[in-house]
């Protein structure tokens, strides 16, 4: 994992004393979006599509602070639009900090030397620069030339002022796994990143196009042929994820997602049920987020909104619990390596979009697996 030990053992112990409470669902980490405004318009983004007035609003920070503390997650990420473009982003890293939380800041890094200077190392504070891979790919992802040698040059700043620095990297259709494994071997070996945090792209219903998205199917393939070349590659490759979650990209875990576990709070307020779903409603507290969301109307196989997802903010939440479930089984990943070949386990029926409202429900606190 491309997580120091010291954050893997306080998050770890977060997680037991949610077990030792016998709290079935709580946050991972908390999705914190205090502006949508963004100073690119990429293919793939379904957040730039709100009118002026909405990308004008900035959440204060004594709000976001709020929510930080409501929540109580030990791990903040805040993603875009650009956080950078927020004038009291500093003010609200610092007091995020101050209360020990690790805190991932999500940017392209278009304003990141501009700004630096507010900014104070720490080992809780993450710049996790948007990197789709190299320098023509990430480029025509994000719809602008130029950007990529712009974001390469601001890791290499952030190396040399001492912060941690890792990429987030959204894979969508058209990948050539050969090209993703070149660009996993550049960011390891030629950037240094601290680590990878990757995911197959949502499919925004706003997002400007629609045909850069992959299906399920197509997304287990993908990674799977992307870990083959690692592998054959004996590739040292860190990922901010855990193995199972890995495993379950590469199509050997039925795994249904958990939204409370990447819970998100917005200009709108506690969004229900996930960061990814910008239309079921807002709570306006933490506690009515999490016992007045229907959590049991969305997964795949019971919410038409959710038949392509396996996003991170869904499914990490799942493979965590459960590799406490079932720590023998993690072990034998962890021992065996992550399987490429043969069959994928089975995926729940995909119901047709027009079975949305009314979809055959589940229990969300019971984890289908199958085991590798």
């Amino acid at each position: 994992m491309g997580v120091p030990l010291k954050q893997q053992v306080k998050v770890g112990s977060y997680l037991v004393r949610q077990k030792l409470f016998g709290r079935k669902r709580y946050p991972l980490v908390l999705m914190l979006e205090p502006l949508f405004q963004c100073n690119l318009e990429c293919a793939g983004c379904g957040k730039i599509a709100y009118p002026d007035d909405i990308l004008r609003r900035r959440m204060s920070v004594v709000d976001a602070l709020a929510a930080v503390d409501a929540a109580g997650a030990p791990i903040v990420s805040i993603p875009g639009g650009e956080p950078l473009i927020h004038r009291e982003m500093p003010e609200l890293i610092a007091g995020i900090v101050a209360r020990k939380k690790y805190v991932y800041l999500c940017t392209n890094a278009l304003l990141l030397e501009k700004h630096i200077d507010k900014y104070t190392p720490s080992p809780y504070l993450t710049f996790s620069i948007h990197l789709d891979g190299l320098k023509q790919r990430h480029d025509e992802s994000v719809c602008r030339e130029g950007v990529f040698d712009v974001a390469t040059r601001a890791i290499k700043l952030l190396h040399d002022r001492g912060f941690r620095v890792s990429i987030n990297c959204t894979l969508f259709s058209g990948e050539n796994p050969d090209e993703v494994a070149d660009f996993f071997d550049y960011a390891m070996n030629e950037l240094h990143v601290e680590g990878i945090t990757l995911s197959p792209g949502y499919s925004y219903e706003l997002a400007p196009r629609q045909d850069v998205f992959l299906s399920r199917s197509r997304s287990k393939q993908l990674f799977r042929d992307i870990f083959s070349l690692g592998r054959q590659r004996k590739s040292r490759w860190k990922f901010n994820q855990s193995l199972n979650f890995l495993d379950f990209l590469a199509g050997n875990q039925s795994y249904q997602c958990s939204p409370w576990s990447n819970v998100t709070y917005n200009v709108f307020g506690w969004q229900k049920p996930c960061y990814l779903l910008s239309d079921e409603g807002y709570a306006a507290s933490f506690a009515e987020l999490m016992e007045t969301t229907p959590w049991e109307n969305y997964g795949v196989g019971v919410n038409a909104k959710c038949n392509n997802c396996m996003a991170h903010c869904g499914y990490e939440g799942t493979a965590v619990d459960d590799t406490l479930a079932r720590p023998l089984a993690a072990l034998k990943v962890l021992w065996k390596g992550i399987k490429l070949e043969g069959p994928m386990a089975p995926e729940p029926d995909i119901i047709s979009p027009l079975a949305i409202e009314n979809g055959p429900k589940r229990d969300n606190n019971k984890i289908p697996v199958t085991e590798v």
